[in-house]
């Protein structure tokens, strides 16, 4: 990996220091909030809509002034709206808010990112730039855990937000120092062009951008819901919370680590194998994994990680892929507005991923909403499962 590639991936590991804070705060936060698992989800919800809905107006307007400008003025606004989620978000309405505000200022810096690397390397070599892209992340995702889980027993909530808040202020920084300088074309398309006609006949561009949204819904319901899970697991077990919630995050931050592995080493996999065929063999594990994980809660601790070591690998491995793929085939003048398309279906579902585990998770528990105690979550798993057979069944069409 070249220094440039190290510090655009770097400032996206700094940048999403935040991502994970609520997730892995949910166990501490409905005690203290009197939240239902539901009101929980709509906050994780909330942060994947607004991601969503930027991305679909970033990635539109990037083909018209280019991608550049919009990833490093998004980098600024998420710096802006990260303090403020650290400092204001102190209950339920507040934090829908802040939250949802924070993923509105996000969401500008995913696909530009993506169209940028798509400038900067080749075919060849762009799976595994996009891979390395994707792992930094992950590893953000991880730290973001890390950095909860030393926090929470310390501080409370309120710590995790302002430590993992600040990290945006430092990836803004880098971000700006690694592209300032870079130069980023802009095919501008044509006045006549019908660039939605030709995606929405475009076969191949349609079954990935269905795989992504599929691939969504399973992901970030995931994402939102195992650090709880896994502090469910160590509170069954007797820790108390704030200590469960703590050694669960370290638990789930090994997860993502596993992840940035897998997006790397599929990304680059699939230069060799082929998108299709690694997205079907990923798929397929993925969908099982979330079938199975929720049921794991009563089994031996190293079990329930084993596994959740796979579903993490297998959830996340076919992400640079699919990305790669959609790059190879649309043409370059519609680009932005495809990723756009593609964020609208895929964050749009994923936002309602960990909504519905919530209403799932409260309706399998009668007795355990605004407690945080919770013991079945089979069901609740279950329904993300869907999303990985379903991107599984677009990949087999994608390989014939």
């Amino acid at each position: 990996m070249d220094w440039w590639l190290t510090g655009f991936c770097l400032s996206r590991t700094l940048t999403h220091l935040i991502f994970m804070t609520f997730a892995a705060a949910i166990p501490t936060l409905q005690n203290e909030w009197a939240m239902s698992a539901t009101a929980a989800g709509l906050i994780s919800g909330g942060f994947q809509f607004g991601y969503a809905i930027s991305l679909v107006g970033c990635s539109a307007l990037a083909d018209r002034i280019g991608p550049k400008p919009i990833y490093l003025g998004s980098t600024v606004a998420g710096a802006v709206f990260s303090l403020a989620f650290a400092a204001f978000a102190r209950d339920y309405l507040s934090a829908l808010v802040l939250y949802t505000l924070a993923g509105i200022s996000m969401g500008g810096t995913y696909t530009t990112g993506l169209m940028i690397l798509a400038d900067q390397y080749p075919s060849r070599r762009r799976g595994t730039a996009i891979g390395w892209f994707i792992a930094s992340t992950s590893l953000g995702y991880a730290l973001s855990l890390i950095l909860s889980g030393i926090c929470i027993p310390m501080g409370g909530y309120k710590l995790a937000f302002w430590v993992t808040c600040l990290g945006p202020q430092f990836g803004c920084i880098l971000s700006w120092v690694t592209v300032w300088k870079t130069r980023v074309s802009l095919v501008r398309r044509g006045k006549k062009e019908k660039y939605l006609k030709d995606m929405l006949s475009n076969r191949p561009a349609m079954l990935f951008v269905g795989a992504y949204a599929l691939h969504c819904w399973e992901l970030l319901g995931m994402w939102a819901w195992t650090p709880a899970f896994m502090t469910a697991c160590l509170t069954l077990s007797g820790l108390e919370v704030l200590s469960a919630a703590g050694i669960g995050a370290y638990i789930t931050s090994s997860f993502h680590f596993l992840g940035l592995l897998a997006s790397f080493t599929m990304g680059k996999l699939s230069d060799h194998l082929g998108r299709a065929r690694v997205i079907l063999m990923l798929s397929i594990v993925s969908g099982c994994c979330s079938f199975i994980f929720g049921w794991t809660i009563r089994w031996p601790l190293i079990l329930v990680i084993a596994i959740g070591l796979i579903y993490a690998f297998s959830s996340l491995g076919d992400s640079p892929v699919l990305s790669a793929g959609l790059t190879e085939s649309v043409r370059p003048t519609y680009m932005g507005a495809a990723f756009g398309l593609r964020s609208l279906l895929g964050f749009g579902l994923g936002s309602l991923s960990p909504i519905t585990f919530g209403l799932i998770l409260d309706w399998s528990n009668p007795a355990a909403p605004g407690t945080g105690l919770y013991i079945s979550w089979g069901w609740a798993f279950g329904i993300l499962g869907f999303g990985g057979l379903g991107a599984a069944a677009a990949a087999f069409r994608l390989k014939k």
